[in-house]
């Protein structure tokens, strides 16, 4: 398919609603890129002969009409120096080419369309692929800012770590505590026995001073 058979498809299409429907458009934009570049080049290029052609078109238009208007001129310049014959044959002459005026004028407008279509699809793929170029870089951003959500979700909440130590901490600080208290509740259960132990023994009252002599005899005697 020519270029200019494609002017209809490249004129109408919607970059930014392609993209919005495409599953990765980081991908789609690159492929865009690359397909509306090659275009550019293949319209710069068609443009170029086109133009020629369009030149050339109103060349031979331009042209016969001047031939036209000569040829006129001099069969009235004919019949006013009184050689009809002459007159006639530059009368068929710029009949001829009045009857050839109407092709060159119909190549030289459609050479005309086709050059101002080039130049529309130019101007479009242009301004596409500057857009393109905008969306490409949006693109890119947004991604980058969707891999570094990522990446924090897959670390975790750091609040939510912390909370969850501190959680721990606070578990062992309670288990330490109620060892703590159970040692204090045992060592006061000791210190009761003892004192109990002692308050008995003082109503009982002190050790005689026989006793004393008694023992300190037979300490003497397992000397």
């Amino acid at each position: 398919m020519g270029i200019l058979e494609r002017f209809g498809t490249i004129m109408k299409a919607n970059i930014n609603a392609l993209l919005d429907k495409a599953e990765d458009p980081s991908k789609m934009i690159d492929q865009y890129l690359i397909d509306m570049k090659e275009s550019l080049a293949e319209v710069k290029k068609e443009t170029v002969n086109i133009m020629a052609v369009e030149k050339k078109a109103a060349a031979d238009y331009g042209e016969n009409k001047a031939e036209i208007e000569k040829f006129k001129g001099l069969a009235e310049k004919a019949v006013k120096a009184g050689n009809d014959d002459d007159a006639r044959v530059f009368i068929k002459k710029y009949k001829d080419l009045e009857g050839r005026a109407a092709g060159l004028e119909n190549n030289m407008n459609v050479a005309t369309e086709n050059a101002t279509k080039m130049k529309e699809m130019h101007n479009k793929l242009v301004s596409d692929i500057e857009a393109l170029e905008s969306r490409k870089a949006q693109v890119k951003a947004t991604v980058s800012i969707a891999k570094a959500v990522e990446n924090v979700n897959k670390v975790g909440d750091p609040m939510g770590k912390a909370s969850e130590i501190g959680s721990k901490f606070s578990d062992m600080e309670s288990k330490a505590n109620e060892r703590l208290n159970r040692a204090q509740a045992a060592s006061e259960l000791n210190d009761g026995i003892a004192d109990a132990a002692d308050s008995l023994a003082k109503s009982y009252g002190a050790a005689s001073d026989s006793d004393v002599d008694d023992e300190l005899a037979k300490l003497k005697a397992g000397l």
